[in-house]
């Protein structure tokens, strides 16, 4: 069975909320995104979300942007990325891994190069920011040949009938983003999320994340009230900034909003 599913059966019979950390490889060093992994468990993480350098990230506010591009510049590649995981995987095989990223690098490789690639390295799931589900039958299929999970992204614009579509061929967990901007942004309503995660309950069996704009403890606390887990992203990357790419181990002080938010997530 696949990793993602046994947790959420672990977090259901705990009555847990899902701790989903986001960082992207290759900040701030490649040397030191296998001890933030492993620092990530450490610090109370479900699910790690690892995002692979893309050179035009979209839906990426500044600071996730900033990361991205000096990860691209110290040669960070997708294959890099899943290698990443396959070192991780060596200490570690219950954590369950989504690689969030873009399609273009996927186009690059094929689909069932990637799939291959990311069934030897062990992750569990992607989220392409820019594939549309209309669009996704080809890499779905190549996946589906190794039990690796495709997660869509439903924002606050998304139609009923489009929510319907993405929850038929969703897989994993649903990630409602939960604001109109890019990540990042602080424009974070709880009362609007909620409502637009119970308008999607009505539609799907599958758990539901809330990701984009969750940056405190007692945000993520109030979002866990209603939703099954919460993504810490650009405020992770954020606090990561403040390490050196000269130090060869993580400070410890770079993962305390992590073991904040675990403590007040229970």
């Amino acid at each position: 069975m696949n990793r993602t599913k046994k947790l959420w059966e672990k977090l259901q019979q705990q009555n847990r909320k899902a701790l989903i950390p986001y960082f992207t490889v290759g900040y701030p060093s490649l040397h030191l995104a296998l001890p933030i992994m492993h620092g990530l468990v450490d610090a109370g993480a479900d699910i790690i979300e690892v995002g692979a350098p893309f050179s035009e990230p979209m839906a990426e506010g500044p600071i996730i942007q900033a990361a991205m591009e000096s990860a691209i510049h110290q040669g960070v590649t997708l294959r890099q990325t899943l290698a990443v995981v396959t070192e991780f995987r060596k200490a570690n095989q219950e954590t369950p891994v989504v690689v969030m990223g873009y399609l273009n690098p996927i186009e690059y490789m094929g689909y069932e190069a990637f799939a291959k690639a990311a069934h030897a390295s062990q992750i569990d799931a992607v989220i392409i920011v820019d594939l549309p589900v209309e669009e996704s039958e080809g890499l779905r299929k190549a996946l589906a040949q190794f039990d690796i999970a495709i997660i869509f992204l439903v924002s606050p614009t998304t139609t009923v009938k489009r929510m319907q579509l993405i929850a038929e061929y969703g897989q994993g967990f649903l990630y409602y983003v939960s604001l109109k901007g890019v990540t990042g942004s602080s424009q974070l309503n709880t009362q609007i999320v909620e409502e637009g995660i119970e308008k999607l309950r009505k539609i799907t069996q599958l758990p539901i994340v809330v990701g984009f704009g969750i940056k405190t403890a007692e945000a993520a606390q109030e979002v866990a009230e209603f939703a099954d887990g919460v993504v810490i992203g650009s405020a992770l990357v954020s606090d990561l900034q403040a390490v050196s790419q000269d130090v060869k181990e993580l400070p410890s002080s770079a993962l305390n909003r992590i073991r904040e938010i675990r403590k007040v997530m229970g």
